[in-house]
């Protein structure tokens, strides 16, 4: 198959995902096509099968701000007219549907159907999608779709409970590449982190409110006053500031490590102990199964899709949002107990075998079999 794949190039986990399912698509013979205005942070050196197009939009003084979404439509018409694309993948809705719907209509007046799938990550449907701004736009293209899906059970009952959705969602959910994320032995680089022993507790995110990072540094805090640990902070975003002037104002900071963003986030959790993810929501919780391949048990909170790929008490712990006190006694209780933190982390990596990306994408190669066929018995 052709295939065109419309992603955010950050390292947020829509785009994680649909880069690596396009990786592993290319993989499998088939020619990927990714659209956007950057190229994705994961598709990082040369993979036979995989193409880029990057979107340019002329900035005119007439704009206030570049009209993005035209020039994105624009572009995805000319890949797949020259291209000869067989089918558009795009990933979180907005703006991506609608501009897949314009690119739609626009290919139908030279006599090209180009059927495209929307996949719902999260806060497209959770958060943004549900403002009024976006909303119809939101909704109307979602169900011009040829096919809809979402990462988590969880994520698929929103959608209904919020949108008026008809089309048929169907749930896949994320996956990991078990080649990239495994144990590995970086005893040199743990010691560095480490020099005395201590644990190493990770958080991995954008740095939003919604990931409640305030949350993760006052975990560690009480983590910190009664086991020697060292805490991981990888990423950036908004809250960044916040979080280093809190990290002071505890007196914690030199046990505190701002990474930034960083590529080979694998190389990290292979030297932790224990992952922090307390987040207000999660529609699947991508890094959490990340961590749980790297053998690292999670402490997380119970919102979302997270309860769909922790198994409570067995690769970790969850507790309502905000529980700092219950996350803080839980991730003391497998840091001062070696037999339960080595059991946890074998439970960890034998429970992400289930999401392995070898299992998730015959799923996704299924499921673009079944709309193409869809949509030649509508022609």
């Amino acid at each position: 198959m052709k295939i065109g794949i419309v992603c955010y190039p950050t390292y947020g986990g829509s785009g994680v995902v649909a880069t690596e399912l396009g990786k592993a698509l290319a993989q499998k013979g088939h020619k990927v096509h990714f659209i956007s205005y950057r190229a994705p942070a994961r598709l990082d050196g040369f993979v036979e099968n995989v193409y880029y197009h990057e979107v340019s939009f002329a900035d005119y003084p007439l704009f206030e701000r570049a009209p993005y979404e035209t020039a994105l439509s624009s572009k995805i018409v000319d890949v797949a007219k020259f291209e000869q694309l067989d089918l558009l993948h795009v990933h979180y809705a907005i703006p991506h549907a609608a501009t897949a719907y314009m690119a739609k209509q626009i290919l139908k007046t030279q006599g090209i159907d180009l059927p495209y799938i929307t996949t719902l990550h999260g806060t497209d449907i959770t958060l943004v999608g549900k403002d009024p701004t976006y909303a119809p736009v939101v909704t109307f293209s979602i169900n011009q779709s040829d096919g809809v899906t979402a990462v988590s059970e969880n994520l698929k009952e929103q959608t209904y409970q919020n949108f008026n959705i008809s089309p048929n969602i169907e749930v896949i959910p994320n996956f990991v590449d078990l080649r990239r994320f495994r144990k590995a032995k970086k005893e040199h680089f743990k010691k560095a982190i480490a020099p005395n022993g201590e644990k190493i507790l990770i958080h991995t995110s954008n740095f939003r409110k919604v990931k409640r990072t305030h949350d993760v540094v006052l975990i560690f805090q009480k983590v910190h006053e009664q086991i020697p640990s060292k805490l991981l902070l990888v990423g950036d975003g908004p809250e960044r500031q916040n979080l280093e002037i809190l990290s002071r104002d505890l007196n914690i900071s030199e046990d505190i490590r701002f990474l930034g963003k960083q590529d080979p986030v694998e190389e990290l959790l292979a030297v932790s102990d224990l992952f922090l993810m307390p987040s207000e929501t999660e529609s699947f919780g991508l890094a959490a199964l990340e961590a749980m391949a790297c053998q690292v048990p999670v402490i997380a909170s119970n919102a979302g899709g997270i309860p769909e790929i922790i198994l409570h008490g067995v690769t970790g712990f969850m507790s309502s949002v905000g529980d700092v006190d219950d996350m803080s006694k839980n991730a003391i209780a497998i840091l001062s107990n070696e037999d339960l933190l080595n059991r946890m982390k074998h439970q960890a990596l034998q429970h992400s075998l289930k999401y392995d990306i070898e299992k998730i994408l015959p799923i996704y190669e299924a499921y673009y079999k079944k709309v193409l066929q869809k949509a030649l018995v509508a022609v």
